[in-house]
């Protein structure tokens, strides 16, 4: 037997919905990094926009991080606990998870609301205090790219949902691992944006 038919033999013995995963997780990267390269270049561009970081609430940022890093690592304890059938220990790790996008959306809202209320939009720029101005094509990145995540992270909330309610019946355990994989994906993410919205200067 040829290396080549042993290698396609070993990527038949590969889980289609694995596979299936990979694909779905690297076309939204695309997606998701092609977003992230226009507004890297626009910040070349425009290097006033550093001043609007000052604007943000890194405290609320680094939270979130936190969250999601946390919330990856009982993703994994789920997947773990899968793995062994351990079917109430899966739900539970799989619930932590769930929580932490609640919390992670709850912060989001919140920052959305105070960033509003001070006048950040995506409207015309506004004088504010020491005669710094906001600059709106920068918030239309921020809220773009910070809301776009946040539509991945209810997606991720939501195949989590149904993957517990399965293996709440001991079906589908396997599946833990696929719910697993799309959540890091919106961590990963996450780990980007946050200090190029947050606290790049």
């Amino acid at each position: 037997m040829s290396e080549a038919v042993a290698k396609l033999e070993d990527w038949r013995e590969v889980p289609k919905a694995r596979i299936a995963m990979w694909l779905l997780i690297g076309g939204e990267l695309v997606i998701f990094g092609a977003i992230i390269v226009s507004y890297l270049m626009a910040r070349i561009r425009y290097p006033e926009w550093a001043e609007q970081t000052a604007f943000t609430i890194p405290a609320a940022g680094f939270f979130n991080t936190f969250v999601l890093l946390t919330s990856s690592w009982t993703a994994v304890m789920a997947h773990g606990a899968a793995h062994k059938k351990e079917v109430k220990k899966a739900l539970m790790f799989l619930g932590v998870t769930l929580l932490g996008g609640v919390i992670f959306l709850c912060v989001k809202a919140f920052e959305y609301h105070h960033d509003i209320e001070m006048g950040l939009t995506m409207t015309s720029p506004k004088l504010i205090a020491e005669g710094k101005y906001i600059e709106s094509v920068f918030w239309t990145y921020y809220y773009t790219m910070t809301g776009f995540h946040a539509s991945h992270v209810i997606v991720g909330m939501t195949i989590i949902a149904i993957v517990m309610m399965q293996i709440r019946k001991g079906e589908n355990l396997h599946r833990v691992e696929y719910a697993g994989m799309y959540w890091h994906f919106v961590d990963l993410v996450w780990i980007f944006l946050f200090p190029l919205l947050y606290i790049a200067k």
